[in-house]
């Protein structure tokens, strides 16, 4: 065989060689084509993606008035009616039968003085009145029988059968009898005169309720010198104070740049931090004709149109002034959402769920329109998270990260 022709033989141990090295090439490719699709796949259905960043927001209640809220204020329930209690005469206190939230009706005895003196002196005024009620009777008597007498002895000096001077005593002695009457009459009224000053005296001991309201504050104990206006030495002025909670109002501080915001008359919606599950309706009641140079404030006093026995005086309170009264469905708060948190398709009314890391893609019902939130009838419930206007790209299972605020 030609040398030429010799090199052209295939060795066959490099034929086998080739053809393994070949074959893991394509196992290789087939393997990184196969872990190219995957990692396709996973990027595509979302474990690879990068997280969205995204703003979410929570469904929430809300009260139907924020909508027609066109200024807030903040004030203290301050009482219009209130009175600190005193006697109008000196003495030591013997009796005080009420404490701090007691409750009492106009002309309720909440305290007494030392008065067994007087009680006495009414008494006396008393007994003085019967004793002249019974001279009077006996007046009354003797008037009785001279009127008797006078007009036998008229009939008989008629006919010449006395002596015209028994006639006149028997004239003389009416005339009297009519005077001990006039006399005994007068006396009584004396004597009536004289009870009603000692029973005044007497009523000076008793400390009575000025009006219908509740005691907020106690100064005075049993066995303590009271005096009006404490003009005793250690003694003390007052008794109580007493509110009136039926004259209950929240006073409110208004900026002078927002007083063109407030009217008379107009509607209020209060609200109060020591009763956060209920609100009031109100209605500006004044407006003080004075302003506070210090704060550039105008005192606005807004009184209550409802009324609950927890509502105390000096509680804080809120004051939402309103545009139009509220209807009678307006009362309740109503689960709501920012508009900007709902999207639509196909007609569908759809929000983002946020669950852990990811999204739901949920379809929520909708009802009225409250400014810049709507209210939610179903498909979320309060305390939900969904994210707030959601970007062009998330989809339903998407996973995203919470933007810090």
């Amino acid at each position: 065989m030609p040398p030429d022709l010799d090199r052209l033989r295939i060795q066959r141990s490099e034929e086998k060689y080739h053809t393994r090295t070949f074959s893991r090439g394509r196992l290789w490719l087939a393997v990184g084509g196969a872990v190219l699709l995957i990692l396709v796949a996973l990027y595509l259905w979302g474990p690879l993606r990068p997280a969205q960043e995204v703003t979410v927001a929570v469904v929430s209640s809300l009260y139907p008035a924020q909508a027609y809220t066109v200024l807030n204020a903040s004030g203290y329930v301050v009482a219009q009616r209130k009175a600190a209690v005193s006697s109008k005469s000196t003495g030591r206190l013997a009796f005080l039968g009420v404490e701090e939230g007691s409750r009492l009706k106009k002309g309720e005895i909440l305290a007494s003085l030392e008065n067994e003196d007087l009680m006495a002196a009414r008494n006396q005024a008393v007994a003085q009145i019967k004793e002249a009620e019974a001279g009077l009777n006996t007046t009354k008597a003797e008037l009785a029988d001279a009127e008797l007498q006078y007009q036998r002895f008229k009939t008989l000096v008629e006919k010449d059968l006395v002596a015209r001077q028994d006639f006149d005593t028997a004239v003389a002695r009416q005339a009297k009898a009519r005077a001990g009457v006039a006399s005994a009459q007068a006396h009584i009224k004396v004597m009536q005169a004289g009870e009603a000053n000692a029973q005044a005296a007497l009523e000076y001991t008793y400390i009575r309720s000025p009006f219908d309201g509740v005691v907020t504050a106690k100064y005075a104990e049993v066995g303590e010198v009271v005096a009006p206006f404490g003009a005793a030495v250690n003694a003390r002025a007052a008794v109580v104070t007493m509110a009136d909670l039926q004259s209950l109002m929240v006073e409110a501080d208004v900026a002078e740049s927002n007083l063109d915001k407030v009217k008379l008359a107009q509607p209020c919606e209060i609200s109060l931090d020591a009763i956060p599950d209920r609100r009031f309706a109100g209605q500006v009641h004044m407006i003080v004709p004075t302003a506070d140079r210090t704060k550039a404030t105008v005192l606005t006093k807004v009184k209550f149109l409802e009324f609950d026995d927890r509502i105390l005086p000096e509680m804080s309170a809120k004051v939402a002034f309103l545009s139009r009264p509220l209807e009678a469905n307006e009362r309740q708060p109503r689960l709501a959402l920012p508009q900007a948190a709902l999207i639509t398709r196909e007609g569908r009314t759809l929000a983002y769920l946020l669950e852990g890391p990811r999204v739901r893609l949920v379809q929520v019902s909708v009802g009225e329109t409250l400014g810049d939130r709507v209210e939610i009838k179903g498909g979320l419930k309060e305390g939900d998270r969904v994210v707030l206007k959601p970007p062009a790209g998330l989809g339903d299972g998407s996973r995203v990260k919470v933007k810090e605020s």
